[in-house]
């Protein structure tokens, strides 16, 4: 009865993984796609709003309040199309990986403060989403649905060495006189 519950069990446990596997790559595609476009909307904002952002981060006490109002909307925005498209999807995150933290030591320190003693406060703050995202596919990569995977796999063909279909008259004479004798 035990044998059998333990083998149940692991046939379950077997079944299991093997579905999780194969939804992967579909659930990287949407956390891509959705955070992609979000990533990209927020940092276009930021870039047809800059005197806003400017200002914004003028009260935050950012130094150099209007280029990093650039940098960070441009790093948003391209960051987010480059990860819509699974293109340099794990060299992407870095930067916004980068600018997320900025905004939580910046925007919401109280939170990242509170993130112990009230971790609903840090999650709940606007980057954290932003930033767990970006980790999820800093870890994970872009999944199969993605410009680098495509990449990769051109890659991986054109360095695979061409199988040699051509022989010398030579080889197919002494290849058929092999088989003559036979």
């Amino acid at each position: 009865m035990n044998t059998k519950l333990f083998s149940l069990a692991r046939s379950g446990h077997r079944l299991m993984a093997t579905g999780a596997t194969y939804l992967q790559h579909p659930v990287l595609l949407v956390v891509r796609l959705y955070w992609g476009w979000s990533f990209f909307q927020t940092g276009k904002g930021k870039l047809m709003t800059h005197s806003d952002v400017t200002e914004f981060f003028t009260s935050l006490g950012i130094p150099l309040p209007g280029l990093n109002a650039w940098v960070a909307g441009a790093t948003e925005c391209f960051g987010g199309l480059l990860l819509l498209a699974g293109l340099a999807s794990r060299l992407t995150t870095v930067p916004l990986m980068i600018t997320m933290i900025v905004a939580y030591l910046t925007a919401d320190m109280e939170a990242v403060k509170s993130i112990f003693s009230d971790p609903d406060k840090f999650t709940e703050a606007t980057p954290f989403l932003f930033l767990f995202a970006s980790v999820i596919i800093f870890l994970f990569g872009p999944g199969a649905l993605s410009l680098d995977r495509l990449i990769a796999w051109l890659v991986s063909r054109k360095s695979e060495p061409e199988p040699n279909t051509s022989t010398t008259f030579a080889q197919q004479g002494s290849h058929a006189g092999a088989l003559a004798g036979q």
